[in-house]
C-alpha cells in the first residue's frame, strides 16, 4: 500500500477565528485543497503563476471558525520575485499566521522538503498534508506517511483530489492546530545539511521515488520536440477556432432569434415612444448584440480548461520559452502572455511571478497586445461581415481561419512589443533560472473544466450587468438626445411618416453625433465615419461595447433585421455621402485596429497599481493607440491598392 495513512485524529476546542495559511511548492494541489476546503473558485492549472497573491476563504468545523489563505506557490522562503515576496511575508513576517499547512507532493517529495525544512524555522504550528499520493502508486512509487511525520515531527495527513474522507480529515485537523506535533529539533538550516537531512527523512519514510510515467513518455517525445511540438500547437489552435465558427455559429443565430423575438414584443406592448426606444434599442439592441457571442466566449474557455487540466498547457510554456528566449524574456513571460488570452488583467498581474523588474515591465507593456477575449465579440461581428460564411480555404473555414490569424497577430507583435521593451529598458540584470513542472497528463475532472468555463463565462455576464449595460444606457441617451421636434423635421425636409428618416435624423443630430463629427477627423483617415468613431470611443470603457453602440444604430435603422442594416450603411454626408461605410478596407482597418489599441479602462488601472506610476500606463495606451492608427492606416490602404 502506499502513502500509508498517518491516523491522526484531533480535537479541541477553540472559540476565536484562526488565521491558517497553505504553503506549497508551485503545482503541489494547493489550490485545490484551497478550493475543495473553502468552496471558493482559485484558479488551477499545471505551471507556475496563476496564484500571485493571496486568495482567502473561510472555513467551519464543528464549530470552529478558521480564515484560510492561499499563498502563491514558491520553492524558498528567499523570495526572488514579488509573489514569491507575499508568499514570505505572509509567513515570517510580524503578523504571521495562527498556523500553516504545508503541502507536499508526494511525487516530488525530495524537492518539496527544503521548504518544510524553513518553515519549521518560523514558529507556528505545522501540518502537513500529502498530495498526489494516488499518482506516486499509480508510477510504481512508495511512502509510509505515518513513518513521514515521525521523521518530521509534524503531524502528516492525506489529501487525494475527490476523496471525500481525507477532506474530512484534513478539516478535523485543522480544528485543532495545538494538538500537532512540533519537532523536538527544527531541520537545519545550512544548504549541505539541510540536504542530509532530507535524505534522512526519505530513509526512516521508506519512500521510493516513482517511476517516470511511460506514457507521459512517448507523447512528451512528439510534444516537446522543437519543430513537431509547435506545428501541433498551432495546428490545435488552428483547429479550435475553425471549431469557434461551425459549432457556436447555430447557437449564436437562436439567441440572435430570441432577441428579435424580445424586441418585436416589446414593440408591441410598450407604447411610450420613448420607452419602447429605450428597450428594443438600447437593452435588447445594445446589450443583447454583446450576449449573442457567448457561445464563443464559452467555447474559448472550454479549450483553455481542457488544455489546462489535461497537462497539455505546461508542454506549451516549456517551448514558448524558447520564443521568449528570442525576446529577451523567460518562460515565466510566457505564463502572463498566457493569462492575457482569456483578459489582459490577470496575465499583468502575472508578471508578479517575474524576478527582474525590466522584465515586469517589458511583459505589462506588451501583454495587452495578446488577444483577449473581449476582443473576441468585436473580431467575430467584423469578420462575419468580411467573409461569407461558406468561404473555405482548401477543406477549412476562412472565417476561422482569419480568426486564428487575428489571434496569432497579436502574440507576434506582444513578443515583438516585449523585445523593443526589453532593450530600451536595458538588458542588464542577473538570469535567475525559471522552474516548471511536468505533470503526468491526466483526464480531466468535469468539475475543473466546468468551473474553468463557468467562471469567466459568469464574469463576463456581469460585465455586461454592471460595465456595458450603463454605457449601452448613456449611449442610447447620447444617440437619442435631444429630441428633434415634429417642426425642426419638417423644416429640415423630413418626412415625418417616414420611421426610417426620423430615425436616421435622429441619429444624426443626437448629442453622440455631435461628438463622433468632432473626433471624426482623427479616424476618418482610415474610412470610419462619426457612428463608427463613436463606437471605438465608447469602447474605452469596455471593448464589447463597440459592438452593443453598432447594435444600437443598426436597431434604430431597422428594427425587424438589425444585421442588415449595419451591412448597407453608408456615409450620411461629406466627399464619401451615399457611399457604402463597411467596406472590405474599413473592416480590414478595424480588426487591425481592435487587435492593437489599448482600449481597457480596467487594464490601464491595473497597470498603474502593477508598475506603482501613471508613466506607463501613458506609455502603454500612447504606443498602442499609434501602433493600431499607423497599422489600420497600412492595411486599409493596402486593401484598397489590391481592391
Amino acid at each position: 500500500m502506499t502513502c500509508h495513512d498517518a491516523g491522526a485524529t484531533l480535537t479541541a476546542e477553540h472559540t476565536t477565528t484562526r488565521r491558517i495559511c497553505l504553503l506549497g511548492n508551485p503545482n503541489a494541489g494547493k489550490s485545490t485543497l484551497f478550493n475543495a476546503l473553502t468552496g471558493l473558485k482559485a484558479k488551477v492549472a499545471n505551471y507556475p503563476g496563476i496564484t500571485v497573491s493571496k486568495m482567502v476563504g473561510e472555513l467551519n468545523v464543528d464549530g470552529q471558525q478558521m480564515m484560510l489563505e492561499d499563498l502563491p506557490g514558491t520553492y524558498s522562503l528567499d523570495a526572488i520575485s514579488p509573489d514569491e515576496q507575499v508568499t514570505t511575508e505572509a509567513v515570517t513576517g510580524d503578523d504571521h499566521p495562527d498556523a500553516l499547512v504545508v503541502v507536499l507532493d508526494a511525487t516530488s517529495l525530495r524537492r518539496s522538503l527544503g521548504l518544510l525544512a524553513q518553515a519549521q524555522h518560523t514558529g507556528v504550528p505545522i501540518l502537513v498534508v500529502l498530495s498526489f499520493c494516488d499518482e506516486l502508486a499509480r508510477r510504481g512509487g512508495y511512502l509510509d506517511a505515518a513513518a513521514l511525520g515521525r521523521a518530521l515531527g509534524n503531524t502528516v495527513v492525506i489529501a487525494t483530489a475527490g476523496d471525500r474522507r481525507q477532506l474530512t480529515d484534513v478539516k478535523h485537523a485543522l480544528a485543532a492546530p495545538e494538538l500537532w506535533d512540533t519537532p523536538e529539533l527544527a531541520a537545519p538550516t545550512d544548504p549541505a545539511l539541510v540536504q542530509a537531512w532530507v535524505d534522512s527523512v526519505l530513509r526512516e519514510a521508506d519512500y521510493r521515488a516513482p517511476d517516470s510515467d511511460a506514457r507521459t513518455r512517448r507523447i512528451d517525445s512528439v510534444l516537446l520536440h522543437p519543430l513537431w511540438g509547435t506545428l501541433i500547437f498551432f495546428a490545435t489552435m488552428y483547429a479550435f477556432f475553425q471549431v469557434i465558427f461551425t459549432v457556436a455559429a447555430p447557437i449564436q443565430g437562436w439567441i440572435e432569434d430570441g432577441f428579435a423575438w424580445l424586441s418585436e414584443l416589446s414593440a408591441a406592448h410598450i407604447e411610450t415612444p420613448w420607452l419602447q426606444g429605450l428597450v428594443a434599442d438600447g437593452l435588447i439592441g445594445g446589450v443583447g448584440g454583446v450576449l449573442v457571442f457567448l457561445p464563443q466566449i464559452a467555447l474559448l474557455f472550454l479549450m483553455i480548461s481542457l488544455l489546462e487540466a489535461s497537462g497539455y498547457m505546461s508542454r506549451v510554456a516549456f517551448l514558448m520559452d524558447r520564443v521568449m528566449g528570442k525576446a529577451g524574456l523567460e518562460g515565466r513571460a510566457f505564463v502572463a502572455m498566457l493569462s492575457s488570452v482569456a483578459c489582459a488583467i490577470p496575465g499583468i498581474m502575472a508578471t508578479r511571478s517575474l524576478p527582474s523588474a525590466k522584465d515586469r515591465l517589458a511583459t505589462m507593456l506588451s501583454a495587452p497586445l495578446m488577444t483577449c477575449s473581449a476582443r473576441l465579440p468585436v473580431y467575430t461581428m467584423l469578420i462575419a461581415m468580411l467573409v461569407p460564411q461558406e468561404a473555405k480555404v482548401g477543406t477549412f473555414g476562412l472565417q476561422g481561419t482569419l480568426m486564428f490569424a487575428m489571434y496569432l497577430l497579436g502574440a507576434v507583435v506582444a513578443m515583438i512589443a516585449a523585445w523593443v521593451a526589453k532593450r530600451l529598458l536595458g538588458r542588464r540584470g542577473t538570469n535567475l533560472p525559471f522552474f516548471m513542472e511536468m505533470p503526468s497528463y491526466r483526464r480531466p475532472h468535469l468539475r475543473d473544466v466546468i468551473g474553468g468555463v463557468w467562471n469567466p463565462v459568469k464574469s463576463f455576464l456581469m460585465k455586461i450587468g454592471r460595465v456595458i449595460l450603463v454605457l449601452t444606457l448613456v449611449l442610447w441617451a447620447l444617440l437619442n438626445l435631444p429630441v428633434a421636434s415634429q417642426d425642426r423635421m419638417a423644416e429640415a425636409g423630413i418626412d415625418t411618416t417616414d420611421e426610417a428618416a426620423v430615425a436616421t435624423y435622429q441619429l444624426d443630430n443626437s448629442y453622440a453625433a455631435s461628438m463622433g463629427k468632432a473626433i471624426q477627423p482623427v479616424f476618418e483617415p482610415l474610412g470610419f465615419d462619426w457612428r463608427i468613431t463613436v463606437g471605438v470611443t465608447a469602447s474605452l470603457g469596455a471593448r464589447e461595447v463597440f459592438v452593443a453602440t453598432l447594435g444600437q444604430i443598426a436597431s434604430a435603422d431597422d428594427p425587424e433585421d438589425p444585421a442588415a442594416a449595419l451591412e448597407k450603411m453608408t456615409w450620411t454626408e461629406g466627399p464619401h455621402a451615399g457611399e457604402k461605410l463597411f467596406t472590405p478596407a474599413t473592416l480590414a482597418a478595424l480588426l487591425v485596429f481592435f487587435a492593437f489599441a489599448l482600449q481597457c479602462t480596467a487594464t490601464i488601472a491595473v497597470l498603474r497599481r502593477e508598475s506603482g506610476s501613471w508613466k506607463w500606463p501613458a506609455i502603454a495606451f500612447g504606443y498602442m493607440f499609434v501602433l493600431a492608427w499607423g497599422s489600420a492606416w497600412l492595411v486599409r490602404t493596402l486593401v484598397e491598392l489590391a481592391g
